[in-house]
């Protein structure tokens, strides 16, 4: 049975990454709650792949967005940072990332996949799972779902805005109406 991780502090990481300037440094989850940040964790299989640019792209592409709600991106694979930086100086009309605007960490070890849950320990790689910590670093939302689909980042920035009211927010909510 798995244990319930939503509502405790989430586990803590230091990752080697990609960082935004494709410079090579770490990103951890402390380091964002000292800077009181809000951290969306995503994990992703593998780079060079077909569903995960998609993601990656999007993500960066609404980045401002998440800078705006004081919310760090973090985007983590099972691949080396030196795939990773492969990646992103491949052209996306080739497949690739291109220029993004946050760090890709490299989980080559799987411990922070495991500690989040989503290794698929026979293969070696991630599921999709996203997850927002709040800046003192309790988990608040946990979402999974198959490799084969891709997330929504509205979705994402909606959760987001729910989880800064404080307030109770019904189903369908969208940022600016009222909380219960």
């Amino acid at each position: 049975m798995t244990e319930r991780m939503v509502g405790k502090q989430a586990p803590r990481f230091e990752m080697d990454a990609v960082l935004a300037n494709k410079e090579f440094g770490k990103v951890s989850l402390e380091e964002n709650m000292k800077e009181d940040k809000w951290t969306v964790l995503f994990f992703y299989p593998m780079d060079f792949t077909y569903v995960c640019p998609t993601e990656i792209t999007a993500l960066s592409d609404r980045y401002d967005d998440f800078e705006d709600l004081d919310a760090k991106v973090i985007g983590v694979s099972t691949d080396t940072i030196h795939t990773h930086l492969a990646w992103i100086k491949t052209d996306r009309k080739d497949n690739g990332l291109g220029t993004i605007k946050y760090p890709l960490a490299a989980d080559t070890n799987h411990v922070v996949s495991r500690d989040f849950g989503v290794l698929i320990e026979e293969e070696g790689i991630a599921l999709r799972g996203l997850f927002i910590i709040n800046p003192e670093g309790e988990l608040q939302y946990s979402v999974v779902n198959h490799n084969n689909i891709g997330r929504d980042v509205d979705e994402t920035l909606r959760v987001l805005q729910a989880l800064q009211t404080g307030g109770l927010c019904p189903a369908n909510w969208k940022p600016g109406q009222t909380t219960l």
